[in-house]
């Protein structure tokens, strides 16, 4: 168990903190224990792309949320996609994630192929 230090909305806590399963912490706090799912790194930047694609003002330009390698195009130029559809499959760090259509339209451009190498925020699919 470790004892840490933790600052939320500018006021600091002391909280102890213990690994209960894979993905899982448990926290306590003021004589209460928390369960706290974690996520990895890829998780955190899948989800941070996510909102950033969903909150930006061009939800047509769907981008890389981080770097790797394009396993999958499953759009072409003229097709109909529904928000929430993969356009395109992205390996990275081993794990395939699939990158999804942030609003529904018709697929503009295709910027990528099978087997290209991409960086974050590097433009896919354009709707």
């Amino acid at each position: 168990m470790q004892d840490l230090k933790v600052n939320i909305n500018g006021e600091e806590y002391r909280v102890k903190v213990e690994e209960a399963s894979s993905g899982k912490l448990n926290v306590y706090f003021d004589g209460e224990k928390f369960e706290v799912e974690t996520k990895s790194d890829i998780e955190k930047q899948l989800f941070d792309e996510i909102e950033r694609q969903e909150k930006g003002k061009d939800k047509g330009v769907i981008t890389a949320p981080m770097p790797g390698v394009v396993f999958s195009v499953d759009v072409k130029v003229g097709d109909d996609v529904k928000k929430g559809q993969k356009v395109i499959g992205l390996m990275a760090m081993k794990m395939e994630n699939e990158v999804c259509a942030p609003a529904s339209g018709k697929v503009k451009q295709v910027k990528v192929r099978k087997g290209d190498s991409v960086n974050k925020g590097d433009i896919l699919v354009v709707l």
